[in-house]
């Protein structure tokens, strides 16, 4: 019987006027993975960007674990549609759905892995936990740290990296692929304790 593959969705908004946002960083990360997994995400009908590769083995050798790498070309806030039509085209059980997202609560270039909890505002989480039915999927979860002063969280967001934080980025995008490999590789317990200890 064949191994069920990995599901690694990204999440932010479409179109070049929010490539650059805080919310669209979960986006960043797959497509970092898909680089260096050798390949780049194509149209899906599940209204996704998607390519089906093989993740590096523990070692960095190729020919690991299969995965789908995937971003919605839907809005942020209706993300579990897609979602939902990637799980069940390619029979990847909920156990194995990685969701990479931006997250507030978390200061700027940290990376935190967990299995469900709450959705934090997070309209995509909301999205991809109304459309599975489960909040019980695993999560990295990129830090871009609170609005500064009064500024709302929706528009923080939705802004870009400011120039400082810009300089950093690669090296978060480059620390949350990491964290991604190493959930697969290792499972989330002792994923946390590695990528936590950082």
């Amino acid at each position: 019987m064949p191994v069920e593959p990995w599901l690694i969705v990204g999440l932010g908004n479409p179109g070049p006027g929010y490539a650059g946002n805080r919310h669209n960083v979960g986006v960043m990360v797959v497509e970092e993975i898909a680089r260096r997994a050798g390949s780049t995400l194509k149209a899906h009908k599940a209204q996704a960007l998607a390519a089906s590769v093989r993740l590096p083995q523990p070692s960095g050798a190729p020919g690991g674990p299969a995965a789908i790498i995937a971003r919605p070309t839907t809005y942020m806030n209706v993300s579990g549609g897609p979602v939902k039509s990637l799980m069940n085209f390619f029979k990847v059980p909920l156990d194995k759905l990685v969701v990479v997202h931006d997250e507030l609560d978390i200061d700027f270039a940290d990376v935190r892995l967990k299995r469900g909890g709450g959705e934090g505002g997070h309209n995509g989480l909301r999205s991809i936990t109304s459309s599975v039915g489960s909040k019980d999927y695993l999560r990295v979860r990129v830090g871009i740290g609170r609005p500064p002063g009064r500024m709302d969280a929706a528009d923080f967001v939705l802004k870009d990296f400011n120039s400082t934080e810009k300089k950093d980025l690669p090296f978060l995008v480059d620390d949350a692929a990491d964290a991604v490999q190493t959930l697969v590789d290792l499972g989330l317990t002792d994923a946390q304790n590695k990528v936590h200890a950082r």
